[in-house]
């Protein structure tokens, strides 16, 4: 199946529930009802995997924070940080290089930078936005990081001989980003076009419960057997990637 608008799949849902044509997802209470149907299944469907048309390259955004030196925010919609790596150029050594930051849970990451002591030069108390101290050493580049919110990510070391505060331009990430959804009657939902009747069998599912009270064995089955086929598809640039492991990071 080819892409479809969202005002195609209403149409084809409304086609099938025996309801009025109409010419816009605005044109009746009915096919507004099945638009925001479409909405939902849609960002469920977004929800079940990591679909790798949302793996990105990201940057970090700095804290803009000299009180928070080791701190980046991560970009707007983050659903799973994949990797990050920061660069080591500095004045004296230009050639950039590129070191993989290894994820600690953020328990284990406490306690390896609580047996710091704070009395030495080396060694930074930074407050957290929760008003907790932590130790980080200020004489060497990131090795680990963490996150208390899944909104800042938080290494455990920076050197202030190089930056006052880390840099985005220095961060290289891959990320799953959610996408964003555009309510009008030619917007095209993201999604690969593999995955479109999946969309169109579960949103008709769903809108025959919800509008007629009844349920489409016949939709069902379909919605069932696209997502089983989904999830068994072999993505055309996936094959042969593999991703270290360097903790998996979810968004509320």
């Amino acid at each position: 199946m080819a892409k479809m608008s969202l005002l195609e799949i209403v149409t084809d849902i409304l086609n099938d529930l025996d309801s009025d044509e109409v010419n816009s997802i605005n044109d009746t209470i009915e096919s507004q009802q099945v638009a925001q149907v479409v909405k939902s299944c849609y960002f469920e469907m977004i929800a079940n995997r990591n679909w790798p048309h949302l793996r990105k390259l990201v940057q970090l955004e700095s804290a803009s924070d000299i009180t928070k030196p080791n701190y980046l925010k991560l970009p707007e919609g983050t659903k799973e940080l994949v990797f990050f790596r920061y660069d080591l150029f500095t004045d004296t050594n230009p050639k950039s290089r590129l070191q993989d930051i290894k994820y600690k849970e953020p328990d284990s990451f406490l306690r390896m930078i609580s047996g710091r002591n704070d009395d030495l030069d080396t060694v930074d108390t930074v407050i957290d936005f929760s008003g907790t101290k932590l130790l980080i050493t200020n004489n060497l580049p990131p090795t680990y990081w963490t996150s208390f919110d899944d909104d800042y990510i938080i290494t455990d070391s920076y050197d202030s001989a190089v930056e006052v505060t880390l840099q985005k331009s220095k961060t290289q990430c891959m990320a799953f980003i959610d996408p964003i959804w555009v309510h009008s009657d030619e917007a095209i939902p993201d999604l690969p076009s593999e995955a479109f009747p999946a969309l169109v069998e579960e949103a008709k599912s769903t809108a025959f419960l919800a509008l007629k009270q009844m349920a489409n064995q016949k939709a069902e089955q379909k919605a069932s057997r696209q997502q089983r086929w989904l999830s068994r598809k072999a993505w055309a640039a996936k094959g042969g990637i593999e991703y270290p492991n360097y903790g998996r990071k979810g968004r509320r």
